[in-house]
């Protein structure tokens, strides 16, 4: 399948954005592959998912496919992908073959894929520096595979003429690109907000006690696909009871118990663009006494962490937000003493919460950037400053466990409220709001 393209342009911006950048280093040639298929039995494979490096450059989703961009006194951009094959194309779906995608998507020319070993040979000859994605561990069998164009190149002209002979990453500044969004890419992203969001209302109004955690994993799969979202952005978290402790849980076949708290975290993807979502809710549609006293600690750490989420804030600031909040609700509930001062200074709140309160959003879930001020590379470096376009989540929790240390009434409460923020000139815009936070919202929207 192909992912419709909203706006050719930013492609063919990006390419140039990142040709302008390698001529800045002297130039040279880029090689960007998409990603492999993956077998998942015998002669079966995955669903495929591009590589997400290569779809923002290139905007085309098809496996088998490799984008190379040439910067010096004339760029060029060529792509190669799979040709047309009227026999395959009966079983698994048209392709775009190189015409049609070089048009759509606006390279200088692209080739069939069958051509890449004897082109990329050629154009090896005259380039003395080769950029790519070095530090991609799906794509160990790159560096050999291109060093093999190099060795080709330069045995054939016997040393007459220059080959590549440095190497360099461009994963950061890809990375750096990506960070920021365009509006383009808001608008898709707002949009599987809205799917996403609509998929946890209709999984809260299926929930109840009795109910299986792969029952509601299947009414979020269901929305997903009714609007539109080609996927998961990941494998969806369904937890009930104890199993909202576990950070990853996957649905499951648990069964919902009168007095559980459930904790969905999921998101579709549309378009190349992840959401990421988490809301927890009774199963019985009523907040007990200690479920409702930790879920207001953890919505008032989520809006503590919202209000420092801006461009006259750092990356930290949110977390450092919302660790006050929650020591201090620990605090006020008993399950820690001291002071609030002292509590944080100890990390008295992390056997309660042991995950930091966000990470960035965008074609994939956990999202390239860095969240030191550049370089990337140096991790002593402070917190970067938040830009308007960057999107992240904004996601505190409380997981109280069985313990002698905890009274027994909180035992077994996982909690995590998860949303979905672009960063704005002036603050944040929460995107997943379509699904309600408030407590008594949600004791309404299930009474329904």
């Amino acid at each position: 399948m192909t992912l419709c393209a909203p706006d050719t342009t930013s492609f063919i911006r990006r390419r140039q954005q990142l040709m302008a950048w390698m001529r800045s280093l002297g130039g040279g040639i880029a090689v960007i592959p998409t990603a492999p298929e993956r077998t998942r039995n015998r002669d079966n494979h995955h669903s495929y998912r591009h590589d997400s490096d290569f779809f923002y450059l290139t905007g085309l989703s098809e496996a088998h496919a490799w984008l190379v961009l040439i910067a010096g006194d004339k760029d060029q951009s060529i792509l190669f992908c799979e040709g047309k094959n009227p026999e395959v194309e009966i079983w698994n779906g048209l392709r775009w073959g190189p015409e049609a995608a070089a048009s759509h998507f606006g390279f200088d020319r692209a080739e069939d894929v069958i051509e890449l070993d004897a082109s990329l040979t050629k154009l090896m000859l005259g380039q003395s520096r080769v950029f790519t994605t070095l530090s991609r561990p799906a794509q160990t069998g790159l560096l050999s595979q291109v060093q093999g164009w190099i060795t080709q190149a330069s045995q054939s002209v016997r040393g007459t003429r220059v080959t590549p002979h440095q190497w360099l990453d461009i994963s950061d500044v890809l990375a750096e690109m990506r960070l920021i969004k365009d509006a383009g890419e808001l608008s898709t992203m707002r949009r599987a907000a809205q799917i996403s969001a609509g998929g946890h209302v209709r999984a809260m109004q299926a929930a109840g006690p009795g109910r299986h955690e792969y029952e509601l994993e299947a009414e979020l799969l269901h929305e997903f696909r009714r609007h539109g979202a080609q996927s998961v952005a990941y494998d969806s978290i369904v937890a009930a009871g104890a199993n909202a402790c576990i950070l990853h849980h996957r649905a499951g076949n648990s069964v919902m118990q009168d007095g559980d708290l459930v904790l969905i975290d999921a998101g579709c993807e549309l378009d190349g663009y992840a959401s990421d979502i988490t809301r927890t809710f009774p199963a019985n549609g009523v907040f007990s006494g200690p479920q409702r006293a930790l879920y207001e600690i953890v919505l008032a750490a989520q809006y503590a962490a919202a209000a420092c989420t801006s461009p006259a804030h750092h990356w930290n600031a949110g977390h450092d937000a919302a660790i006050s909040v929650l020591t201090q609700g620990l605090l006020d509930e008993g399950l820690i003493q001291g002071t609030l001062e002292q509590a944080i200074e100890r990390a008295a709140y992390q056997p309660f919460y042991m995950h930091r309160t966000g990470h960035w959003l965008g074609m994939d879930v956990h999202d390239v950037g860095s969240y030191r001020a550049p370089p990337a590379s140096d991790q002593d470096r402070p917190w970067r400053m938040l830009q308007a376009g960057m999107v992240l989540t904004i996601e505190p929790g409380l997981y109280v466990r069985p313990s002698e240390k905890v009274p027994e009434a909180f035992w077994n409460i996982g909690i995590r409220i998860e949303d979905d923020a672009i960063v704005t000139e002036d603050g944040c815009e929460l995107i997943t709001r379509d699904v309600p936070v408030d407590p008594d919202e949600i004791e309404s929207l299930m009474r329904v």
